[in-house]
């Protein structure tokens, strides 16, 4: 059985996501990130292009590693200013009617009840296309932030995650019955006091007694989007995901984490078909070969390298400010993000990088493989991707924006429907629905069902 190639566009409310100094050029509108016709002229095509949806990515902080000091990342636009990606969602939502979207929030830093209300409230507006990725934070930027001196330890981050997943699936999935909303204009009873209830839980961090405060939304809990690769991220992504996100250079990195992924969802007691996989790429199509290298070697003629320097350095927490342009990458043990420095490093034994090496690649779509060429090209890079990797789809970067996303629209989506691996049309329902071809609620196998018997 063919298996349907899956897209999300990957980018983040900012005027340089993953691919520095290419806001510079002349065909570039990352800039208009400001504007809400930006978004909404976005969401439009990548809907024209039957994407799954959009993820967007988020941070807390500046990217202030690289040198010790948030300067560079201000001067180069790297991931800052990052404006709040929620705020996007209802307008994108408003002008299509199948896009999803998956939006970062980090755990770390906002109440669960707060976040719950929020993404339950997103769910009712978006008609359930609503996602949320499950991040811990990595910047001790974010930290100081938030009045802390440091982000905690990695896994601690993790062990605090799985209580405030049980706080947040006690909102979304017990405090309201199914029946509880009744909205009699004849009784005047709105809702039935009976069957609403107090959640009280308790973890090492505190306490929530909360009544949600936002009715049963089309999908309850949103689709969970998860991106940890690290030992302590696959074991919790494997327990609450329905989608991960990975990011490496090259299948000898991408594929033995989505191996060890597939192994832990089952050890977890859920069906490996409840988790589906998006690698990080960046596509360069065009309608001929020729054409799409040249567009990329023009792409990286813009390139800011001390931009990807200052994201790598965020990134995997180590000042690449004061390293050799050519010194070798060693992996270093820190409680920024492990699979990241992985990735350059003992990922694949196979291959050694430099920091130079690093700085250019990470230059086009950050961390993840380019694949440039005709649309026959890149459809078969992504066959041969999938078939050694076992991932179910992309989550794909722009280098020009929109023109990127243009391309793969009106180039590589009809190369990949003549192939059979692409949908023609977007299928009924939520978003959980158009991914998984079930109901709107979480899979029965999901932990966050267990809690959820209401009698």
């Amino acid at each position: 059985m063919t298996r349907e190639i899956r897209f999300n566009a990957f980018t983040m409310n900012t005027p340089v996501h993953l691919s520095p100094g290419l806001w510079r050029h002349p065909r570039d509108r990352a800039t208009d990130f400001t504007k809400l016709s930006h978004w909404l002229d976005l969401a439009r095509l990548w809907e024209r292009g039957l994407f799954d949806g959009v993820f967007l990515a988020d941070v807390l902080g500046p990217y202030d590693v690289f040198g010790n000091s948030p300067r560079a990342a201000i001067a180069h636009g790297t991931q800052l200013p990052a404006h709040d990606p929620l705020l996007l969602v209802s307008a994108m939502a408003a002008v299509t009617e199948h896009l999803g979207f998956g939006v970062t929030v980090s755990l770390t830093y906002e109440p669960a009840f707060l976040l719950a209300r929020r993404f339950s409230t997103l769910d009712h507006l978006t008609g359930g296309r609503i996602g949320w990725n499950i991040v811990t934070s990595y910047l001790d930027s974010a930290a100081r932030a938030m009045g802390l001196s440091r982000q905690r330890g990695h896994d601690d981050r993790y062990a605090e995650a799985e209580h405030y997943m049980r706080a947040v699936y006690g909102l979304w999935e017990q405090s309201w019955a199914d029946d509880a909303v009744i909205r009699d204009r004849a009784s005047g009873l709105y809702a039935d006091p009976a069957r609403v209830r107090v959640i009280d839980h308790h973890s090492p961090a505190g306490a929530m007694q909360a009544l949600h405060i936002v009715e049963p939304s089309p999908q309850r809990t949103p689709v969970l989007y998860q991106a940890g690769s690290s030992g302590a991220g696959q074991a919790f992504a494997a327990r609450h995901a329905e989608c991960v996100f990975v990011s490496g250079p090259s299948e000898a990195v991408i594929g033995p984490r989505v191996a060890k992924l597939r192994e832990e969802v089952r050890a977890a007691g859920r069906r490996p078909e409840e988790v589906l996989v998006f690698a990080l790429a960046t596509a360069i199509v065009a309608p001929s070969r020729a054409e799409a290298l040249d567009r990329l070697a023009e792409y990286r003629s813009y390139v800011d390298h001390e931009g990807a320097l200052t994201l790598l350095s965020g990134w995997v927490g180590v000042d690449y400010a004061g390293y050799d342009l050519d010194q070798k990458i060693r992996y270093i043990e820190n409680d920024a993000g492990r699979a990241a420095m992985a990735n350059f490093s003992r990922a694949d034994p196979s291959r050694e990088w430099t920091v130079r090496e690093v700085a250019e690649y990470v230059g086009i779509g950050g961390m993840g493989p380019v694949f440039a060429g005709s649309p026959a090209d890149v459809a078969e890079a992504m066959e041969r991707w999938i078939a050694k990797t076992d991932v179910d789809g992309f989550n794909l970067a722009h280098a020009v924006l929109p023109e990127t996303f243009t391309d793969i629209v009106d180039f590589l989506v009809p190369e990949l429907q003549e192939r059979g691996l692409y949908k023609t049309a977007y299928a009924p329902g939520t978003l959980r629905e158009k991914l998984f071809g079930a109901g709107p609620r979480l899979a029965a196998g999901h932990p966050a069902r267990a809690l959820a018997a209401y009698t």
